[in-house]
């Protein structure tokens, strides 16, 4: 069903998927196991805590939602169906300040253990409420839930504090795992970073460290005929060139992540039409975040000269050609109604088609401040975008800043760690990669009190333009405050600057089928839907 609360934030089209080399599917077949290739280690399994790829690829499967972004139809935002609810995905009461769900009397955990209201309530007092120091990375995407509770075994109730359309979409996000209230109380909060019970389509096997995830059919899953797999193999290659290859190869069917453009092209020549594309628009941007504790990073004229003096008009034109970043964005996914058009992004800092005139006042700002750059880079150790990305941001401060800047690169897991625990970073590459298209959720990275804000730092102006914007409804008014929010976060105050937004190309072995390209590589990812045609 597509979720009525949502329509005013959706007024564009967005997320269109285009597939090159499909046919018509006939009906699912059982049996096979799917090979894949993920791009990253898995720094935790806790979908509450963790915002990698790196963990939802390979985890994601073992677990279950309250609601989740129709699996038939994934590029669509506003298209939620329950998942261990039953029916349809409640429109709300009380003037859109009550959401009562029913929940399915036939769901288990993989130790055996029915799943009940209580344990969906204990999940998300974990995730929206959760206690003094217990990460909870979006919890921000919550702050109008004002109660959370388990009316009866079979029903769970959610009050808020205003009415607002990114309740829904935020409760489908599919980093919300349900958890076991069991595991919860005798293991703690910290358990499920290294352990497993879920109520997924398929069942954790084995975690060979550095090499593969493996997974089995879940006998049991509520979703009566399916997964249609008899298992999944989650297999780890950091190396570009090594996906490529297998899945060349055929060691592997696919890679959920995306391809730069060329080794799309390289498959297709090769494999004719043993490959299909599915291609979109992607909901995830790479950032620049300066550590506001860190001197001369502490001065808003040094961040500003950073982003001015990046050719992001410029950039896109080359990176697009040989990374998976395209479109040159503000704060919100590009093809929104809600994201700025070409003439307001210009008048933003680092957006001017003057690209000597940027740099111009970045040196002018810098002279100011009495600086001379000379810093490190923090990046992640992954070939697509983040080095890529990383290495021209280098050259453009060493063209329009004469900075001198060095680059330390980190596998993910320590590379989160400098972000959220250590922070010992100038400045970092960062991101903000979303799964369901929520932009008055979406932007709350940037607030000062926002979980995965790493900037150590933010701007009282921001927030409060913000706490008006979660209590609006009308859209008109909502466009304009985003733009006051935009303007402060990117540009006067620089918290953090936006690079380039993402473009998704997936090839994959024609094969598969089942699985639609999403504008995330985080969504539709539990592959209970999938098949092999072999």
């Amino acid at each position: 069903m597509t979720h009525l609360t949502t329509k005013l934030a959706l007024t564009a089209l967005i997320g269109v998927g285009l597939v090159i080399g499909s046919h018509a599917e006939a009906a699912p077949k059982s049996g096979g196991v799917l090979n894949y290739v993920v791009g990253s280690k898995i720094p935790s399994y806790d979908g509450h805590v963790e915002s990698t790829f790196g963990m939802i690829h390979p985890i994601r499967p073992f677990y279950s939602t309250l609601i989740r972004v129709n699996p038939s139809n994934p590029a669509d935002p506003s298209d939620f169906v329950c998942d261990v609810c039953e029916g349809e995905v409640p429109k709300g009461e009380e003037g859109g300040t009550k959401f009562t769900f029913k929940i399915r009397k036939d769901v288990k955990f993989h130790d055996g253990t029915p799943m009940t209201a209580h344990d969906v309530k204990a999940t998300m007092d974990k995730i929206v409420f959760p206690p003094k120091g217990v990460a909870s990375n979006r919890k921000a995407f919550f702050r109008a839930v004002e109660s959370i509770t388990a009316d009866n075994d079979y029903q769970v109730t959610f009050k808020l504090k205003f009415p607002t359309g990114t309740f829904i979409p935020a409760l489908a996000l599919p980093f919300n795992f349900i958890y076991a209230k069991k595991d919860l109380d005798a293991h703690g909060y910290q358990w499920h970073k290294k352990n497993i019970n879920g109520t997924g389509p398929f069942k954790f096997v084995q975690h060979q460290k550095g090499s593969f995830v493996e997974g089995v059919k879940n006998p049991n899953y509520h979703f009566k005929g399916q997964p249609y797999l008899d298992g999944i193999k989650a297999i780890s290659a950091p190396k570009l060139a090594v996906r490529v290859q297998a899945i060349r190869g055929d060691r592997a069917a696919i890679e959920f992540r995306g391809f730069p453009p060329k080794h799309r092209d390289d498959l297709v020549k090769a494999l004719g039409d043993k490959i299909t594309v599915q291609e979109s628009d992607w909901n995830c941007v790479l950032m620049m975040t300066p550590n506001h504790k860190v001197k001369p990073f502490d001065d808003v004229r040094v961040r500003r000269a950073l982003t001015l003096a990046i050719d992001r008009w410029g950039g896109s034109k080359y990176l697009s050609r040989i990374a998976i970043v395209k479109t040159v964005g503000g704060v919100v996914y590009p093809n929104h109604a809600f994201a700025a058009t070409q003439e307001e992004l210009v008048k933003l800092a680092g957006y001017s088609k003057d690209i000597k005139a940027s740099r111009a006042q970045a040196k002018k700002l810098l002279k100011e401040a009495g600086v001379n750059l000379n810093f490190e880079l923090h990046n992640r150790g992954v070939d697509q975008p983040y080095k890529v990305v990383g290495t021209w941001l280098i050259d453009q401060w060493k063209k329009g800043l004469g900075a001198k800047v060095k680059q330390r690169v980190q596998p993910s897991p320590p590379f989160y760690a400098t972000l959220r625990k250590k922070k010992d970073f100038e400045v970092s590459i960062d991101f903000n990669c979303q799964s369901v298209i929520n932009p008055i959720a979406d932007i709350t990275k940037f607030l000062s009190t926002a979980g995965n804000n790493y900037s150590q730092g933010g701007d009282a102006k921001a927030d409060a333009i913000y706490a008006k914007l979660e209590k609006s409804a009308d859209p008109k008014e909502q466009r304009a405050l985003i733009r006051q929010y935009e303007k402060r976060v990117i540009d006067e105050a620089m918290v953090a600057a936006i690079t380039l937004w993402w473009y998704k190309i997936n090839p994959h072995r024609s094969y598969v089928k089942g699985w639609k390209i999403a504008p995330s590589h985080y969504l539709n990812q539990h592959l209970d839907n999938v098949w092999l045609e072999k």
